[in-house]
């Protein structure tokens, strides 16, 4: 699946003059966690999230004095201003990420995931031709969890596809068994081997259960022998 499959259409935005009032009561009405802004001529310059607003001088969320005391200590002039500016500005162009990124619509889902969890990114605006058409967010991802459901026809696998396709999924990984630890007999996976750790043994056990035909998994897996020291 890409970016234009999941992606939501109907895009909320924010103009950078929109004051911070009207940009948390938008927000709140659309039940979004953050929005593009877009210029007056439709370009993206920025990006509005819960976070932008989370230390406010108006609700008494602002760095208290201890707090602005520690920050002149070690912050730059540079530093602290940008911090009151974000506290007390009145506008999204106050607040706002100006380092905006953005994915094409033809991404596959698997780097869009990669990409929000290396960038700590919650949404991520779609271009076509430098035109804002969408944008994907994490609830976007989970999403395709409930939709794509997985057609399972057991019947036609036989034991040596079944075992095949264990020894598939654990291939080249370090934790995983080789297929001669490896049997399936009438849908019944077996499965022989030293382990290290609980963690080693859930991957295996979720290696093997997630094989579509599996009715069931038989464990024989044993930590390392320790021989008590003379």
């Amino acid at each position: 699946m890409l970016a234009r499959h999941i992606m939501k259409t109907s895009v909320v935005t924010a103009a950078p003059n929109m004051t911070i009032h009207e940009t948390a009561r938008l927000l709140i009405v659309n039940h979004i966690s953050g929005m593009p802004v877009v210029d007056a001529i439709g370009r993206i310059v920025g990006i509005v999230c819960h976070s932008d607003l989370l230390h406010r001088v108006e609700n008494g969320t602002s760095r208290d004095k201890r707090q602005r005391w520690t920050e002149f200590l070690w912050s730059s002039p540079r530093g602290q201003a940008a911090r009151y500016v974000k506290e007390h500005g009145r506008y999204v162009s106050d607040i706002m990420c100006r380092n905006v990124i953005s994915i094409p619509e033809d991404m596959p889902l698997a780097q869009i995931a990669d990409l929000m969890e290396r960038r700590h990114l919650k949404l991520v605006p779609v271009l076509k031709h430098g035109k804002l058409v969408g944008i994907v967010s994490r609830s976007n991802l989970i999403c395709t969890l409930v939709s794509v459901a997985a057609a399972v026809d057991s019947a036609s696998r036989d034991d040596a596809s079944l075992r095949d396709a264990i020894a598939r999924e654990m291939h080249g990984q370090r934790w995983g068994l080789p297929k001669q630890c490896v049997r399936v007999n009438e849908g019944v996976a077996h499965l022989w081997g030293v382990i290290e750790s609980e963690e080693e043994k859930r991957a295996i056990q979720i290696a093997a259960e997630g094989v579509a035909g599996i009715k069931r998994v038989e464990y024989h897996l044993e930590f390392p022998s320790v021989i008590p020291a003379l």
